[in-house]
């Protein structure tokens, strides 16, 4: 990395502190100093996470952009518990889950994997699926049974993604497409409101009309339920129309983090700019820009 970009991307990072100095409400998303590396001290280390600090306030909705391998589904990975961190902290809603393993953080977190096949299970139905969607966080018995009137809520809630799924509740979510199961996935994820979503590339392994249908499903979502949300995506023209801020991360740090009246005002072609510099920085060769152009358009 240049030491241009060595220095911006080393700068201090936002936190707690600064908001509360600025007046700010306290911050939903509280992730502190952040550190993980995976393979230490082998010939594949890899220094995922350098210190990540970030706040996020109560119904912020939040894009995170990178190149591959510049940490964001990291970071992602880090809120939700997929891992412990190396050292930091981070606090949800009030709660320090730095220690708590990932299924403890799912009563609080709503999540949408990249692959539509992840998040559900495949061999239970439609109505199976989303009954235990809706005791996320609750201990499980026989009061998630499908009774006729559990049955007349379901549907009415798949009523409302438009797809005609409502008559098909004892199909196995296995057999759906990867932009129905993804919609319903999301539908799972926010059935009882989360403190949190994430939305993991959540439409990058659709085609392009269903990934629309999708991303018109996701922000009525948090529009309606007014969700705190972190999204990453490859898409720039996603990160420059969706969201109220964007994070851009390098190499396990953040870059940049555009919120207001910069935000709102970004292109994708501005964004294709920054990694641009990024890449100048780096000193990549021209076979790995191509790449990333490939990647990012």
């Amino acid at each position: 990395m240049s030491e241009s970009v060595e220095r911006a991307v080393a700068a201090p990072q936002p936190s707690t502190a600064v908001a509360a100095r600025a007046g700010a409400e306290p911050a939903l998303l509280d992730v502190e100093a952040v550190v993980k590396t995976f393979g230490e001290g082998t010939p594949n280390e890899v220094r995922a996470l350098r210190g990540v600090s970030l706040a996020i306030e109560d119904g912020s909705f939040v894009i995170v952009v990178g190149m591959n391998g510049s940490g964001k589904s990291t970071l992602l990975n880090a809120v939700a518990g997929s891992f412990l961190p190396d050292a930091g902290t981070v606090r949800i809603a009030g709660h320090d889950v730095t220690r708590w393993p990932e299924h403890r953080r799912a009563k609080l977190i709503g999540r949408v994997f990249q692959n539509p096949f992840s998040g559900t299970a495949p061999d239970l139905s439609i109505a199976e699926n989303l009954a235990l969607a809706a005791r996320r966080g609750r201990r499980r018995g026989l009061g998630w049974a499908l009774g006729k009137a559990r049955r007349a809520e379901l549907a009415e809630r798949v009523r409302g993604l438009g797809m005609g799924l409502e008559d098909r509740l004892d199909n196995p979510i296995g057999s759906l497409s990867g932009g129905q199961r993804q919609a319903l996935t999301l539908l799972m994820a926010t059935w009882r409101r989360p403190e949190l979503l994430l939305l993991d590339e959540h439409t990058a392994a659709l085609d392009p009309k269903s990934a629309d249908q999708v991303i018109r499903l996701s922000c009525r979502a948090i529009e309606e339920e007014r969700l705190t949300t972190m999204m990453v995506t490859h898409s720039m023209q996603q990160a420059a129309t969706l969201g109220d801020r964007l994070i851009m991360m390098v190499q396990g740090r953040i870059l940049h983090d555009f919120s207001g009246a910069e935000k709102r005002r970004l292109r994708a072609e501005d964004l294709l700019a920054r990694f641009e510099e990024v890449r100048r920085g780096e000193r990549l060769d021209e076979a790995a820009a191509e790449l990333l152009r490939r990647s990012y358009v």
